[in-house]
């Protein structure tokens, strides 16, 4: 028997993703194991398979907490904006923070990524994943353009990818050269958003 939505949001199967989570900063996904992590979380190696299956769906579910966490903070930040200045501000606020607070949540995704490019059960929940928050931020930046608090320069889900594709490529270069200040580029990529979020 499988587990439903509702088994995934008890106590226990918590525990099994934040002893996942923590696994994967401290070991790499190939390193983290149901044996590890359900020693880490206080379960057993058959809950595991009751709640997630397979080791692949239960990274997946790791990164897609993670990421409703990040799209609440941002959605909170997005409709407190009240102008393109406040909104683009909030973005790069959101990134900063993730890399200061979180760089493990950056990893993860990339080194997700990496294994999707060998593993279809990790390739088809990452492309779903991705393709719900781009969806959401595309939901947003369209209700901030329909409340005339912005203008957008494209498409709203062409603005999205834009920005969901911006973010990763700055994240990953700020983790590989941690040392280098970034705020020159920051303020680069700022200018850039610029083109795509206007005001009105």
């Amino acid at each position: 028997m499988a587990a439903t939505t509702r088994d995934l949001e008890s106590d226990k199967a918590q525990r099994i993703v934040d002893a996942m989570r923590s696994a994967v900063g401290e070991r790499g996904a190939a390193g983290s194991t149901f044996d590890h992590v359900a020693r880490a979380a206080g379960v057993s190696r058959g809950l595991l398979h009751y709640y997630f299956q397979t080791k692949e769906r239960l990274l997946v579910e790791v990164c897609r907490r993670d990421c409703d966490i990040r799209m609440a903070l941002l959605d909170e930040a997005f409709a407190a904006s009240r102008d393109a200045d406040e909104l683009i501000g909030a973005l790069v606020r959101s990134l900063e923070d993730l890399l200061r607070d979180d760089p493990g949540f950056i990893a993860l995704v990339f080194e997700l990524f990496t294994s999707s490019r060998h593993n279809a059960e990790i390739a088809a929940g990452l492309s779903d994943l991705n393709g719900r928050v781009r969806v959401h931020i595309a939901e947003q930046l369209a209700i901030k353009e329909a409340e005339g608090v912005i203008r957008l320069g494209a498409e709203a889900d062409a603005v999205a990818s834009v920005l969901y594709a911006l973010a990763d490529g700055l994240a990953l270069r700020m983790l590989s050269e941690a040392d280098r200040d970034w705020g020159p580029t920051i303020d680069a990529g700022a200018l850039a958003v610029r083109q795509l979020i206007l005001p009105v």
